[in-house]
């Protein structure tokens, strides 16, 4: 009995209610989209933010390396004949090196958040190598 009740109740709920039903769904749907495009928006601001920031570091140190490279190329000059030869030609790998690093941080546009950060591994990864190409370079340079 309190069977055939309850469902006779739930049935006789009137279009007027179901409308309301209806439009407070509406409401909630609307609520949540501008909810989820905030959320994006923040994280487009926040993954420029971090581009512009990665973007200045690197730009330094790029410009470091060439100073470095600048200070290695007086360096060689006192080489004897022998290194001398060496030394140049280790000298211009690196600073090809870090030329197509300069020129891979200026083309990059970022598209997506994905993209960002593997290209911000894979830049990393070899900013870090062509540091150690130099480190390298500067202990060989004066033995």
């Amino acid at each position: 009995m309190f069977l055939i009740a309850s469902l006779i109740l739930v049935k006789c709920v009137s279009p007027t209610q179901k409308v309301e039903n209806a439009e407070e769904k509406v409401l909630d749907a609307k609520k949540d989209v501008l909810d989820a495009k905030s959320d994006l928006n923040l994280a487009i601001q926040d993954s420029i933010s971090d581009y512009q920031q990665f973007k200045i570091e690197y730009e330094n140190r790029i410009i470091a390396n060439e100073k470095s490279i600048d200070g290695l190329k007086v360096k060689i000059v006192t080489a004897s004949r022998e290194n001398k030869v060496l030394y140049e030609t280790k000298l211009a790998e690196l600073e090809k090196r870090n030329r197509e690093l300069k020129i891979k941080l200026i083309e990059y546009k970022a598209d997506n958040t994905n993209n960002w950060q593997t290209f911000k591994t894979e830049f990393k990864r070899d900013m870090d190598e062509l540091g150690k190409a130099f480190n390298d370079f500067a202990v060989s340079n004066t033995k």
